[in-house]
């Protein structure tokens, strides 16, 4: 587990906020911040500086989707796990566009919470099953529409970066990544970290989008 990771957890019910915040920091996560709406969830994000935001969607003053936008302009290295009692795709699907890398229902156990915070600061997308595939559809939906004109200086990526984007764009945890080019689990996040400078992207879900837009999930 990761100790003294910062979170901040986000919900308008007491109770909830409350345990969820307990369960974090009996992990051994640092819970620097609380809110129950969006508006002071942003302006504790921008205070207290977490590395992860426990977001609920459905909150007063600010919706969660404009939290989120908020949350991460200001800080484009925060990580935002959507923790929604809504399974709709249209809400997850929001969600994502406005810069949340992961989604979980309320229905995950304890343990479902914990891992999903971790893998959120290492940088995996982390999804309740079945939604997972829906936010790749989209990307491969939006990859079809025409685009901008593409910038003429296009970064250069070594072979091994190229190799772990296509990987990054099929939708794999850094752990299968690296179980699959016998690598280490740091060094797959270093390429992808990488990656992540020479692209001028924030995030892994804005990375699969790009891989996808490339043409780089054309093995699926």
């Amino acid at each position: 587990m990761d100790a003294q990771v910062r979170v901040m957890v986000v919900d308008d019910h007491p109770m909830w906020r409350e345990a969820v915040s307990r369960d974090l920091a009996e992990a051994g996560f640092d819970v620097v911040a609380t809110a129950g709406d969006g508006e002071e969830a942003v302006r504790r994000a921008r205070a207290s500086l977490p590395q992860v935001v426990v977001l609920d969607l459905n909150l007063p003053t600010l919706p969660g989707v404009a939290a989120c936008r908020q949350i991460v302009t200001q800080d484009p290295t925060v990580r935002v796990l959507v923790l929604s009692a809504s399974g709709e795709h249209a809400d997850v699907l929001e969600a994502v566009k406005s810069g949340a890398t992961g989604y979980l229902v309320k229905s995950a156990s304890r343990e479902e919470l914990i891992e999903a915070v971790s893998r959120t600061f290492h940088g995996d997308p982390v999804f309740t099953p079945g939604l997972a595939g829906l936010v790749l559809g989209e990307f491969r939906r939006l990859a079809t529409e025409p685009a901008a004109p593409a910038s003429p200086a296009v970064p250069q990526l070594t072979a091994r970066e190229t190799e772990v984007l296509r990987l990054v764009a099929k939708g794999l945890s850094y752990r299968q990544i690296a179980d699959r080019l016998v690598l280490s689990h740091r060094t797959v996040q270093n390429h992808v970290q990488n990656t992540l400078g020479k692209l001028q992207l924030h995030n892994r879900v804005e990375l699969v989008r790009y891989a996808i837009e490339k043409g780089l999930d054309d093995t699926l």
